[in-house]
This record gives structure tokens, C-alpha cells and sequence, in this order.
């Protein structure tokens, strides 16, 4: 007798949220798009409202009002006790009696691997490791930034690159290309322009991301103190992967290490042969992979894993959404 139930898949970033309804033969009847989850800024309740705009419009399509299981990865639960509470949250709005809710990261891992076994880096705005076995067992950190130990992320990056601009232009630090390339890229002559312009709110905060590339185009042309905060990010991923990969005894195997996010996935070849060398210094047996698949596959992987669903069902959920993107 064949597993039965139907699942929906819920991947919710910051920016924006993947849902899907399938079924556990891993047929995909319904997908539907929203904005970005955020609980930290507009409150849980607010957050969940507009979490049921793509999630009640998938299942309307799928002509369902309930499903068998809920598989939601979330960005901003970071912590055990935060998913925990997500998930209750989520079961109060009567789309499943059965929920789980993970970390937004587990889903980037899921959809790069063939079974729910391998570890995760991602680092997008942040940075942040996941892994896990089939037995259930997990290996995870804060990821709450400096606050948990973390270091890098696209964010990161650009703050450690102004600060050492600022530094080379007055003279408190060494010679950097950086303090030509940052200001240059707003249009502006000089590290003490692009300073005012972000003090004084001229160039709105959120701007200072865009200056994670140039950070690795002026690496790129040699430069040395941007060189070494590519290598530092570098040495960062490796450091994580091995710590998850001791922490779940597969240190010593043939292990995949999925690469997401989209520093680690934009080819930077400084960067890429930088965390190729050091993983192979840390953990030899990991055998790292950017990730092409997009993350709502892994939380539709995850969900099939709970209806121990058989492998061609991930297989057929996989061809769904490879099939999209070609």
C-alpha cells in the first residue's frame, strides 16, 4: 500500500515567501508567492496574516482547505525555542493538526541534497550553518551575529570594507584600494563624502550591501586587504562546515557541504577556490556544491520526508521545480 497525505511547503525569507501544495507521491498541485516574514519588525501576528495571503491561494488551487502535514522554514527562527513557538502558531490557523517548523536554512540544505544528510553554510545578507542526518540529529548555531560569535555575511563584509577604507584615507590604517572603489561606486571622490552621505542619511543604510561585490572586484585586481577579508570569509565557511560535520560524527565520510546564499553562489572564483582549499585543508572528505535549486524544493523535500514518502516522490517534487527554472 502506497503513503498517502498531502503536505504544504512553506519557505519564508525575509523578502519574500514560496509556498507549495503537493501531494505524497511528490505531485505539485498549487504554488503561490508572497511578501517577506518578519516577525522582529511587524509583530507575529501581523507576520502569520500575511503568511496566509500565498498560502490560503495555493490551497484554493489545489482545492483543499487542510492538509496532512505543514513544513515551514522560516527566516528569524533562529533558535530551538523560536521554532517551537512558530509552530504553534502556525497550528492555531487550522491548515494541519501536524506542524514543524525549522530554520529558514534547512530548506537550502534539503534541495541540495539527495537525503535529508549533509551540512549547509549560506551566506546571503548573513551567514549561517545547518546540518543534519537521517536519524533526526541536527547541527546548528544562533546565527544573531556578533551577539552568537558569527563573523562575514554580505552585511558583515561591507562593514568590515568601509572600515578599513575609512582607515586608509586618514592615515590610521595601511594603504587599501577600497578607499577609491566604495566611495566610487555611489559616485562620490573620497571615504569622508561616502561617510557623510551615510551618516547624515543622503544614502539610505540599506544601500551599504551594494558594496559587497566591489569588496570582491577589488579583490579581484589584487588588492590586498580585500584579498584578506575574502580569505577570512573563506577560512569562516570551512570552520563552520567542519564544526557541523564533527558535531554530527561525519567528519570521516564522503559528505556534501551545500553552498547557498548569494555570496557563495555568485562565482566569485577568489572566494570559491579560497573555501575549496580550506575545506580540503579542515574536512577532506566534504565534497562542497553551490546550490542551483531553489530553497521551497527542500522545505517540499522535508515535508515528504515526515509522510516517509518513497524516493521517487522527491524525485518527482525535484523534476518540478528543475523543470521551472530551465
Amino acid at each position: 500500500m502506497g503513503v498517502t497525505g498531502t503536505a504544504l511547503a512553506v519557505d519564508a525569507g525575509n523578502s519574500k515567501t514560496d509556498v507549495a501544495v503537493l501531494t505524497a507521491e511528490g505531485e505539485v498541485l498549487a504554488t503561490a508567492r508572497g511578501g517577506g516574514f518578519r516577525p522582529p519588525a511587524v509583530g507575529l501576528e501581523r507576520a502569520l496574516d500575511a503568511l496566509a495571503e500565498p498560502v490560503e491561494r495555493a490551497l484554493a488551487e489545489a482545492g483543499l482547505t487542510t492538509v496532512s502535514h505543514v513544513s515551514a522554514c522560516l527566516a528569524n527562527a533562529d533558535l530551538p525555542v523560536e521554532e517551537a513557538e512558530l509552530a504553534a502558531a502556525l497550528g492555531t490557523r487550522a491548515w494541519s493538526p501536524s506542524v514543524t517548523v525549522r530554520n529558514d536554512t534547512f530548506a537550502v540544505l534539503r534541495a541540495g541534497v539527495a537525503e535529508p544528510r549533509g551540512v549547509a553554510v549560506v551566506c546571503g545578507a548573513g551567514i549561517n550553518c545547518v546540518g543534519m542526518r537521517p536519524d533526526g540529529r541536527t547541527a546548528r548555531f544562533p546565527a544573531l551575529g556578533r551577539l552568537s560569535g558569527d563573523w562575514g555575511g554580505g552585511w558583515g563584509l561591507a562593514e568590515e570594507a568601509l572600515w578599513h577604507a575609512a582607515r586608509a584615507e586618514d592615515g590610521r590604517g595601511g594603504p587599501t584600494e577600497l578607499s577609491r572603489t566604495l566611495p566610487a561606486h555611489f559616485g562620490l571622490d573620497s571615504m569622508y563624502a561616502l561617510i557623510e552621505a551615510l551618516h547624515r542619511g543622503h544614502l539610505p543604510s540599506a544601500r551599504r550591501y551594494e558594496l559587497t561585490p566591489v569588496l570582491f572586484e577589488t579583490a579581484a585586481r589584487g588588492d590586498a586587504v580585500a584579498r584578506s577579508l575574502v580569505e577570512r570569509l573563506a577560512e569562516e565557511v570551512a570552520v563552520l562546515a567542519t564544526v557541523a560535520l564533527t558535531r554530527l560524527d561525519l567528519l570521516g565520510e564522503p559528505t556534501p557541504v551545500v553552498l547557498g546564499g548569494s555570496v557563495l553562489t555568485a562565482g566569485h572564483t577568489l572566494l570559491d577556490d579560497a573555501v575549496r582549499d580550506h575545506l580540503n585543508s579542515r574536512a577532506p572528505q566534504a565534497g562542497p556544491r553551490p546550490i542551483r535549486a531553489a530553497p521551497i524544493l527542500g522545505a517540499a523535500l522535508l515535508a515528504l520526508d515526515h509522510l516517509e514518502a518513497p524516493p521517487q516522490a522527491g524525485e518527482r517534487a525535484r523534476a518540478h521545480w528543475e523543470s521551472d527554472r530551465a
